[in-house]
């Protein structure tokens, strides 16, 4: 069978979700499934397209897989005026959720979908089934880029080395740091990484993201409120492989902030859906289960 082409992969994706709109932002989600919600929140420099094949696979475990792109990113408009900082992006979640009826869901983050979604659940702790964390961190005031990320924070370098980021730097880079065998995975799709990231303002909005990282003890602090004391179970998912965020640095961060007796650590990298997407719906599955007894 003739491989698709990238306009194609980017069309069948666009096929699979709607989109919805919160205050005149325009957004796009994946909505597959009729079970209990599984919100799924992706990072940076992704979309919900990294989270297409965990939502049908959730769909398939009879659970209903969403995963919304954040404004700046994957099929959401750019607004020049939005508030692209960690705070902002919480704000929208709380009206989107409302906006695709997500009364109570379970919650699943990811890189910067990680304090964003920390930040959701603070403020909506009665409507949280479930949070599962995959490679992300909590603590805002110690966190570090990774090196190759810390380019896009500065004026005029952030521009040049987004310039630089196309379909073969972007293919180079893919099994050193986003998963751990990229054989499954198209070149198409791989690519697709990238002009969902551009599209129509070049990757402006995703720096605007970048130069926009919450790091004060006050946001901290509200993160913590999602892992710690709650009526919902939590659980962490790691790719140990990840090279940016390391399971020795992060994943131990996450481990003791939530007080969890263990993380579930899979042989993946950063991009863990992208080839892990089966067993993370299973585990997601397995809390959802032990949440409905408790």
């Amino acid at each position: 069978m003739k491989e698709l082409t990238v306009a194609e992969v980017i069309a069948q994706h666009e096929a699979a979700g709607h989109y919805f709109n919160v205050d005149d932002v325009q957004s796009f989600v994946l909505d597959e499934g009729t079970g209990e919600p599984v919100l799924c929140l992706h990072g940076v420099p992704t979309s919900s397209f990294l989270y297409r094949k965990l939502v049908r696979e959730l769909a398939a475990q009879g659970m209903r897989g969403v995963s919304i792109d954040f404004p700046g990113l994957g099929l959401a408009s750019r607004p020049e005026n939005f508030d692209y900082s960690f705070p902002g992006f919480a704000q929208f979640l709380v009206k989107a959720t409302a906006v695709l009826g997500l009364e109570k869901f379970h919650l699943v983050v990811h890189d910067i979908g990680g304090p964003i979604g920390f930040a959701l659940a603070a403020q909506l702790k009665s409507h949280i089934l479930s949070l599962t964390i995959l490679n992300t961190w909590i603590d805002v005031t110690t966190f570090e880029k990774p090196l190759p990320m810390r380019p896009f924070e500065k004026p005029v370098l952030g521009e040049a080395e987004l310039a630089l980021l196309t379909h073969t730097t972007w293919h180079l880079g893919f099994s050193s740091f986003a998963v751990s065998d990229a054989a499954d995975i198209s070149t198409p799709e791989i690519h697709a990484y990238i002009d969902l990231l551009k599209r129509e303002d070049g990757g402006k909005a995703f720096l605007k993201i970048m130069r926009n990282f919450e790091n004060s003890p006050a946001f901290r602090d509200h993160c913590y409120e999602a892992v710690q004391n709650t009526l919902y179970p939590v659980q962490a998912i790691w790719g140990t492989e990840d090279p940016g965020l390391t399971y020795k640095r992060y994943g131990r961060e996450i481990k003791k902030a939530a007080n969890l007796e263990q993380v579930h650590q899979l042989q993946a990298k950063h991009l863990l859906p992208e080839d892990k997407w089966q067993e993370i719906a299973t585990l997601i599955v397995q809390q959802a289960k032990t949440a409905r007894t408790e």
